[in-house]
């Protein structure tokens, strides 16, 4: 549901396979706006979480992600954590745009990005369950 907004992007932007172009990213950020708008009303606290989800994912623990530079704290924890799964799953992954990447780049990825995409407290329980994670993935895979 993290992702809901892309419903008001356009395919010709969500399904191209090469480099968007800087007004093509930037059309693409609003899904966080627009999935927010869609959620946020809703009378169920589950849905209402979902919005906060929706609208924050692509906040940066640095405070250079998007809709609103949120940084640290300010982004709530639900948040951060759907952030850690959400690149994990785009970059180990296969996509129209991008070959899935090998695990050992996927984990180095994501440790680069410790305290500066990432908060630093909770990719470090993300790497202390890795193999738990990679089992869970494996079970829930498309692939037979």
């Amino acid at each position: 549901m993290h992702d809901v907004g892309k419903i008001g992007i356009p395919d010709h932007i969500l399904n191209k396979p090469g480099a968007l172009t800087r007004d093509e990213f930037e059309i693409i950020k609003t899904h966080t706006t627009i999935g927010y708008d869609i959620l946020k009303k809703s009378p169920y606290k589950i849905l209402k979480l979902a919005a906060t989800i929706a609208l924050s994912h692509h906040e940066r623990w640095d405070g250079s992600g998007y809709p609103a530079g949120l940084a640290g704290t300010d982004i709530s924890p639900v948040s951060r954590i759907v952030s850690i799964a959400d690149v994990f799953d785009a970059v180990s992954h296969q996509r129209c745009y991008k070959e899935a990447w090998p695990l050992d780049q996927v984990k180095a990825f994501l440790s680069e990005q410790r305290g500066a995409m990432f908060d630093p407290i909770l990719i470090d329980i993300f790497f202390a369950n890795w193999d738990r994670i990679l089992e869970i993935r494996a079970d829930l895979s498309d692939q037979e």
